[in-house]
């Protein structure tokens, strides 16, 4: 049995792919850094000479975009064949990682920085998105009347209404990725073609090749789990900031307003920041406060057991 299953190895390898979803914010926009004209994540095969997984992915980034990685996390790993768009008898991998950045100016394989919303533009409800909205559901409808039978049309119909916040449900941003596969499921994205199923008017958002649309929709959700309870949005900050400048990089990401008041107090409960002194001329009328992120909170936060919840706005 041993010899037959390293036949098999040997006759079908495997390879790993490391894809980075690699994250920042300007302005009022999330950004994530892609290669060829917005088609994939930065990504490379792992490599013999790679020390490790860690050090293969930023080589590849690095060479790719001229960009170097700061902090970094392993998100997920992706094994599904059939979902991918490699061809031969090799097996391939995805392993990929989320790291959160600046953005700066980038070169490499037309390596480019794109607003997520590009690819996901029903995740931005900061926007009125009524038509993109409208066609979703219209396309979600359409698969639900043709499954099968009663039960499977009601277990669509449920998917559907948690994942989109629809018949009185709440919208939860969390959810990215279970929106994704469920439009996927439906046919209702380009990249379902790979299934066989050929949307006749796809939904708005660009496609991405592989399967690296699935794995930025990952890290998005992951994303948007983890400003909850731990202040790593403040690795997407500059060294000074004021309160607003804030509420808008954690409303970027989470693709929805902040109640100001209720925001600024939780900030102030929290003690996350400090005062420089210092403030800022940027906007117009009243020169605002600049603040900095309290590293030792870190620490405290650590010892105390507490965690750090998003709060929500009205």
């Amino acid at each position: 049995m041993n010899e037959q299953v390293l036949t098999e190895a040997h006759q079908h390898p495997v390879a790993a792919d490391l894809v980075a979803v690699l994250v920042a914010v300007t302005g009022v926009e999330p950004l994530v850094l892609t290669t060829q004209e917005g088609g994939l994540l930065p990504s490379g095969p792992f490599q013999l000479d790679h020390r490790s997984l860690q050090a293969g992915l930023r080589a590849w980034v690095e060479q790719q975009t001229r960009h170097p990685l700061g902090y970094v996390e392993q998100l997920y790993t992706f094994a599904d064949r059939d979902r991918t768009e490699q061809g031969g008898e090799q097996r391939i991998i995805s392993i990929s990682y989320l790291a959160l950045t600046r953005q700066t100016p980038v070169s490499g394989t037309a390596a480019a920085w794109h607003n997520w919303y590009r690819y996901f533009p029903w995740e931005d409800r900061r926007v009125s998105s009524s038509a993109s909205d409208e066609s979703i559901t219209t396309g979600l409808r359409q698969w639900i009347r043709g499954s099968g039978n009663t039960r499977q049309r009601q277990a669509r119909a449920q998917r559907t209404q948690v994942c989109f916040g629809l018949e009185g449900r709440p919208w939860n941003e969390d959810l990215v990725l279970q929106r994704y596969e469920l439009l996927y499921e439906a046919g209702l994205v380009p990249e379902a073609r790979r299934h066989g199923a050929t949307p006749a008017a796809p939904l708005p958002g660009a496609p991405m090749r592989d399967d690296h649309r699935r794995i930025l929709a990952t890290g998005i959700a992951r994303l948007r789990a983890k400003i909850k309870y731990r202040p790593v949005v403040f690795e997407l900050m500059p060294p000074s900031f004021t309160l607003l400048q804030l509420q808008q990089t954690v409303e970027a990401l989470a693709g929805r307003f902040l109640h100001k008041q209720n925001f600024r107090r939780f900030i102030e409960q929290q003690a996350l920041v400090e005062e420089t002194g210092a403030l800022s001329n940027e906007a117009a009328g009243r020169p605002a406060k600049l603040f900095r992120f309290r590293g030792d909170v870190l620490l405290e936060r650590a010892l105390s057991g507490s965690k750090l919840p998003l709060v929500r706005g009205a």
